[in-house]
C-alpha cells in the first residue's frame, strides 16, 4: 500500500556537521565542538522564536547561532569566513543512506515530501545540490506559517499540504517526533548514532530505525 512520508531535512537527510573540515582549517581542534554549539543554538533560537511568536527565518537563527558560537568558543572569524560558512549551509552533504532509500521508496509508489524549518528556497537549493530534489513530490516549509517545529500548527499544516491524515513523519530529531506524535501523526525516529537518546516523556515513536534503508524493507 502506498504511503505518504514527510522527511525532516536538517539532521535526517542532510548532515548539519558537514562543514567541520572547513572549520578545522580555520580553528583546528575546536571545530567539532563549535559545530555542535552552532547546531544546538540554531535549534534553541528557533524554539525561542516559536514560543515568543517573534518569527524570523531559519537562516537568521542559523546566522545568530554562528555569532553566538564564535563568542562562546572565543573564536574570531572574519566576515568573509562567516559568509562562506552560511553559504556552505546551502551545500551540506546528504547522509550516505539517503539517495538509495529515497530512490527505492519512490519506485515503490510512495509519496515523499521534504518537511523543514528551513525556508522553501533554501531547502530547494540544498536538495538540488545534494541531488535529492527529484525524489520529492514537494517541499513543505514552516516559513509558510511563520513558526517552527514542534508547534502543533506545523504538523496540522503538514496534514493540510499533503492531504493525508495517515502521513508518516521521518526524523532524527526527538523534538520533531514528539511534536508529530502529540499531533496524532505516526513517526519514524532515525537513530543516527548509538549515543542518540530519545526524550523520556512517555511518548515513543511508532518505529525506530538506524538507517533510512530500513524504511524500504516493509
Amino acid at each position: 500500500m502506498s504511503k505518504t512520508f514527510a522527511f525532516d531535512v536538517y539532521g535526517t537527510l542532510i548532515n548539519t556537521h558537514g562543514l567541520i573540515a572547513l572549520l578545522e582549517d580555520w580553528i583546528g581542534d575546536k571545530a567539532s565542538a563549535f559545530s555542535q554549539t552552532w547546531r544546538d543554538k540554531q535549534l534553541e533560537y528557533s524554539f525561542r522564536r516559536g514560543l515568543m511568536k517573534t518569527y524570523q527565518p531559519f537562516s537568521v537563527c542559523t546566522q545568530h547561532a554562528l555569532d553566538y558560537s564564535c563568542d562562546y568558543h572565543n573564536v574570531e572569524l572574519s566576515d568573509e569566513q562567516k559568509t562562506r560558512l552560511l553559504e556552505g549551509y546551502l551545500s551540506l552533504p546528504a547522509f550516505g543512506d539517503v539517495a538509495e532509500a529515497l530512490k527505492r521508496l519512490k519506485a515503490a509508489g510512495h509519496r515523499l515530501f521534504a518537511f523543514s524549518n528551513g525556508e522553501t528556497q533554501a531547502v530547494n537549493t540544498l536538495l538540488d545540490r545534494a541531488e535529492l530534489h527529484a525524489f520529492f513530490d514537494g517541499v513543505i516549509s514552516c516559513e509558510d506559517i511563520e513558526t517552527f517545529k514542534p508547534n502543533p500548527d506545523v504538523y496540522q499544516y503538514l496534514i493540510d499540504c499533503t492531504g493525508a491524515f495517515n502521513v508518516w513523519l521521518v526524523s532524527s530529531n526527538p523534538f520533531d517526533i514528539l511534536g508529530a506524535m502529540s499531533s496524532g501523526i505516526q513517526s519514524v525516529w532515525v537513530k543516527r548514532s548509538e549515543e542518540a537518546l530519545f526524550d523520556p516523556w512517555g511518548i515513543e515513536p511508532t518505529r525506530t530505525i538506524s538507517t533510512l534503508e530500513q524504511l524500504t524493507t516493509d
